[in-house]
Order: C-alpha cells, then structure tokens, then sequence
C-alpha cells in the first residue's frame, strides 16, 4: 500500500473519530440535562415545580422513564398505609399491607401534577402519621416534619428518621436490673459475698469470692476450699459452715452468704456484634434477633428474651458502631472505569462534606456535570436526581445546593466531556496506529533488504525521497 495512501487513510479515520466523540459528548450532555422537550403541566407556572435551570439548580430534577403517568413528570407519592396501588389505580392485596409500608399512589387525572414525593430523609421506612392528639405536620411526640418537598441544606438540615438496626452494627449493652429467678443454682465465675461472725484470731473471714471454674471457693488457709457449684444459696451457706466446723473447729458458726454478682451480667454488658443473620449473642440465655428493629425495638425485644430468666430484667441498648448506613461517592474515569468511594454516615454529611473525604476532586473531574441519586422503593417508575452547583458551592459558598445527605444517597460526579473524548479516541486509534507502525516498520526493513541487494553500501541505511 503506498504511503499516501496509508496517511489518507489514518486522517479518515481521525476525523471519523472526532465526529464520533463529538456526537457523544453531545448525548452525554442531553441526557444529563435531562429537560423535557414538550411542554410539561407539571413544571407550568402555578401548577406544579419549576424546572431546572443553570442559574438556579437548586431545584429537584425528576427523570422518568418511558410510557410512565402520562402528563405528569413528577415523582408518585408514597403513602404511608392502606393498600397497595398500581400506577393505573388498582388495588393489589387490599388490607394486607403492614402499617408503615411505602406504595405508589394511584395516577392523577390527566394535566394535574403527582404530589411530590418526601425527598427528605430516606424513602423507607415511611415518616409516622401524626399519632391522637397530634399537631398537623408533627410526628407523635416527636420534632416537627419538614413539610413535602423540603430539601435538607447546609444550613437547613433536619434529623435522620429512628435508626433501623442492620448488620454489620455493633451494639453496645448495659445491663440496668438483672435479677435471676429463683431458685438460683450458682456456678463458675459467679461472685459471692460471705461473712462469719466469730472467725479466728487474726483471721477474719468477711469479703466477695468469685467461684472457680472447677465450682470451689478458697476461703483462706485455716478455712479451705468449699465445693458450691450447682448450689442455691441456702445450700451454699450450709456447706460453708459445715466445712468452717470440719476444717477450724468452730462450733455452730454463723454465716451469712449473699450473691454480689453473676455470671449473666457478663454475659449481657458489652460490645455485641449483629451477626449476618441478624441476631445477636447474650452467652448461655441463646440468640436475639434484632435486625429491621429500632434501639426501643430492639431494647423491648432483649428484655422480653431474658423474661424467662430473670425477673424483670432491664438494658439499655445503643449503637456503638454506625456500619450499616453509608453514603456513596462515584466518580466517573472519562472512559476508564469508575471509581467508587463508601463511607459511613453520621446524619451531618453534606456534599460538600462527602467531597472532602477523599481530598477533592479528580483531575477528570468536571464542575459542572454532579448530582445527588436518592434511592427509591423498588420497582419505583421514577428517579429522583438533585444537582448540585459545584461552582456556587465551593466560590460563592452558596448553600442552595449543598444537599443534606442520607443514607444509601450517591453522590456522581461525571467526568470532563472532553477529557473523555480524548480518552476514547485514545482506545480507538491506539490499535490502530500499532498496526501502521508495524506496516511501515516492515516496509523500511523491505527498502534497506532491496537496496543491499541493487548495490547498496552494506551500512544498512536506506534513503527514502520526501512525499510530494
């Protein structure tokens, strides 16, 4: 193949290349974007959101996918109870729905805009209906709600809902009230509290001792060791005595035995991890499933699980560990993968927060192109996307965009358009500018072989005339 015509064809395909990347860039944009090309009642003046602009991106920007809720584009409510609904209005298992499940409301009529849906805190569970009693707009006993469609700020932020426990968290118990049920037989590693009125000369015998694992108790040189495992704590003051008259020789002691603490307590306090399963370890009183609780839950459940152990036991449950609530921050690699940063939530993080856990953004990064994707319930026909105006943030510390973040949000940040076209057409003609390298590699060889063998100077060299 010529060389002319094997430079024609690299420059063919560049600008092939460079119309590819361009049209991409430009979808990339569109669909970013994301605005509606025909008018929309929802977004008309007076009727529902006004839509997003540049100068004002602090709106919320709700994509919907094909054929959904003709002449709406808004996200559907979600009702806090009664039956569940299909997006065409029809009652699936009516009454069967536990309280507190998220459904779709039914569509609205044609040119009437869906309520928005409660972008604060997390889609699930529900926020509770205000209970008797209660002010509009108050939960039952709790803090004021945001009103529907408030966006928590930088500067306007409002608590997380009750925290639901999930594995991996680590919950943290202390026991309140442990009384065991009597009769209580006692056992290595209880404590026991023993007093002897009239001990020996300079041998007192008053103080706590915890019992073996062998099931004694030393009582000091003069007064040996008693076997009380498996004893109530009658039977333990009797064998104490009758071993105090075999081995001291007193006659008819007089002894007081108390239980101080046992080995339950030890088994309860302390750092307890919520295992796969969803339960947790209490020793010898077996497993407690807490997970899909909340700390009253889970405080209630506990106590009811030792009720057959003890008498009226009481513990108070917190969470020592935040493990199951995270966050994330994806990072788009301009035609290179993604990268995907996991943090945990504390119920104070913003987007400028999340940024600045991993020390700012890529060089890749673009400026203008970040938004916020807050989960949804499953099989939900709608996204919902915050943008947020990284320049307005971060130059003019303009807290309009600088979202709250909740658990299971994603914080994207795509990639600079043309970083990513430079990317691509990297990929695409690196093969190709291999394959000519080696073709015109072969070629010089070829021309220094023919011209050794028509009377070359044997140097190897070659002379190759200039292109006209």
């Amino acid at each position: 193949m010529p060389v002319q015509r094997r430079v024609s064809l690299l420059v063919g395909w560049l600008g092939i290349g460079l119309l590819l990347g361009a049209v991409g860039c430009q979808l990339q944009i569109a669909f970013v974007d994301g605005t509606p090309k025909s008018p929309d009642p929802a977004r008309q003046p007076g009727v529902g959101p006004a839509a997003p602009s540049e100068s004002q991106p602090s709106s919320l920007q709700q994509v919907n996918y094909p054929n959904t809720y003709p002449g709406s584009n808004t996200v559907a409510a979600p009702i806090p109870m009664g039956p569940e609904r299909m997006p065409d209005g029809a009652i699936i298992n009516p009454g069967s729905l536990p309280p507190g499940t998220v459904n779709v409301s039914p569509a609205p009529s044609p040119g009437m805009p869906m309520p928005g849906a409660p972008v604060y805190g997390m889609p699930t569970p529900a926020m509770p209906l205000p209970g008797p009693g209660a002010t509009p707009g108050h939960g039952p006993g709790g803090p004021p709600l945001p009103p529907p469609g408030f966006l928590p700020t930088e500067k306007q932020k409002t608590s997380h809902p009750p925290y639901v426990i999930e594995p991996p968290d680590i919950l943290l118990l202390n026991p309140i009230r442990l009384v065991p049920r009597p009769p209580y037989m006692v056992g290595p590693f209880d404590v026991l509290l023993v007093r002897l009125a009239q001990p020996l000369p300079n041998q007192p015998l008053d103080g706590t001792f915890t019992i073996a694992p062998d099931g004694t108790i030393n009582l000091g040189y003069n007064y040996g060791l008693v076997r009380v495992g498996g004893l109530t704590i009658e039977e333990v003051e009797k064998a104490i005595r009758a071993q105090l008259s075999r081995s001291a020789g007193l006659k008819e002691p007089q002894v007081a035995v108390g239980l101080v603490q046992y080995r339950g307590i030890q088994q309860t306090r302390g750092q307890h991890l919520v295992r796969q399963d969803g339960t947790i370890d209490l020793g010898s009183y077996g497993c407690v499933h807490v997970a899909g609780l909340t700390l009253a839950q889970a405080k209630v459940a506990i106590e009811r699980h030792l009720g057959p152990h003890l008498l009226d036991p009481e513990v108070s449950v917190d969470v020592l560990a935040y493990n199951s609530k995270v966050y994330y921050v994806i990072f788009d690699g301009a035609g290179y993968g993604m990268a995907v940063y996991r943090f945990p939530i504390t119920g104070n993080e913003t987007v400028l927060d999340a940024v600045a856990q991993i020390q700012g953004l890529p060089a890749v990064a673009s400026l203008r192109k970040m938004w916020v994707a807050r989960p949804a319930p499953p099989n939900h026909p709608c996204m919902q996307i915050l943008p947020v105006d990284w320049l307005a943030i971060t130059q003019g510390g303009v807290t309009t965009t600088n979202y709250q973040l909740f658990p299971g949000d994603r914080l994207y940040v795509q990639s600079d358009c043309l970083i990513r076209t430079d990317n691509v057409l990297a990929k695409i003609f690196a093969p190709v500018e291999r394959i000519l390298g080696l073709g015109l590699l072969a070629g010089s060889v070829g021309n220094v072989f023919r011209s050794n063998g028509n009377g070359g100077n044997g140097t190897g060299t070659a002379f190759i005339a200039p292109i006209r």
